[in-house]
């Protein structure tokens, strides 16, 4: 059994004092190792949820515990050690002249050795398929590039979750592809915990678990599959139904008899497949 990595104690945060409860009375936890995408509209506390957890926010009510400490300003730069994060404009998180530059920054703050730094920057740069980019500037890269550096620069100092706000968003779909296949592969290696968090369900799929937010609260929580079967109330709430999910649909309404709910083009094609084969 898992333990409890993050936990979210009736959490809510505003702005200001004039402003509406982004955040109300939020309760969920995550666990070591897991991949958990958090989704919901624009404005429905997402992103706010992200910036707690990195202690760039801190609650106006309720607590948060990161790998057994109270999220507050006297722990914030231990949590920073355990909670890296990846926003949605690279460009924002590059400080170094080249791509071995910018993954050292992070390593060079902490005093590591130069021997270590130097290893760090290899196997990280290995693992999300830049190797052969540590002597460009960041400027030459790609979008989806530029984010795989920024995901290899926040995994260089070893963090125990790796948090990604919105880092597809800037994207064209063959980005997003490339950078959703990198932080499954990077997941699986590293044995961390995985948070996404997008509008895009297309990009849930592969999550253990789904929390959906709506206006601030907690609108459900459960498996991707399980959320996908909720097409009309996720259309209700300001989300897009993937396409697969659209086209099942359409393919019942035409007297296919499909059981499950697929997650995936591969899943539809078996299922289908599997129909074909039985008449």
């Amino acid at each position: 059994m898992r333990n409890k990595f993050i936990e979210f104690r009736n959490v809510s945060f505003r702005y200001s004092d004039e402003e509406p409860w982004v955040l109300k009375n939020c309760s969920f936890e995550i666990y070591e190792n897991e991949w958990i995408a958090i989704i919901g509209h624009n404005g429905s506390g997402k992103s706010t949820i992200a910036k707690l957890m990195n202690g760039l926010l801190f609650p106006q009510e309720g607590e948060i515990i990161i790998n057994g400490q109270q999220v507050n300003e006297e722990t914030i730069w231990d949590i920073r050690r355990d909670v890296g994060m990846v926003f949605q404009n690279p460009d924002n998180q590059f400080v170094g002249t080249t791509v071995q530059d910018d993954v050292a920054f992070g390593m060079e703050n902490r005093g590591f050795p130069r021997a270590e730094m130097v290893k760090r920057i290899e196997q990280n740069l290995t693992a999300v398929g830049m190797q052969e980019y540590r002597l460009t500037e960041p400027h030459r890269l790609s979008g989806g590039q530029k984010q795989r550096v920024a995901i290899a620069s926040v995994l260089a100092i070893s963090p125990k979750v790796l948090i990604l706000d919105e880092a597809t968003a800037m994207l064209d779909p063959k980005g997003r592809m490339e950078i959703m296949r990198t932080v499954s592969n990077v997941q699986e290696e590293y044995k961390l915990s995985l948070i996404t968090i997008t509008h895009d369900l297309q990009e849930v799929v592969q999550a253990e678990r789904v929390l959906v937010m709506n206006k601030g609260e907690i609108w459900d929580e459960a498996t991707p599959r399980e959320i996908f079967a909720k097409k009309e109330a996720l259309r209700e709430i300001g989300l897009d139904v993937p396409f697969v999910a659209i086209l099942t649909d359409e393919l019942k309404q035409a007297g296919i008899s499909i059981t499950n709910e697929p997650l995936n083009q591969e899943e539809l094609l078996e299922d289908l497949w599997t129909l074909h084969s039985r008449t």
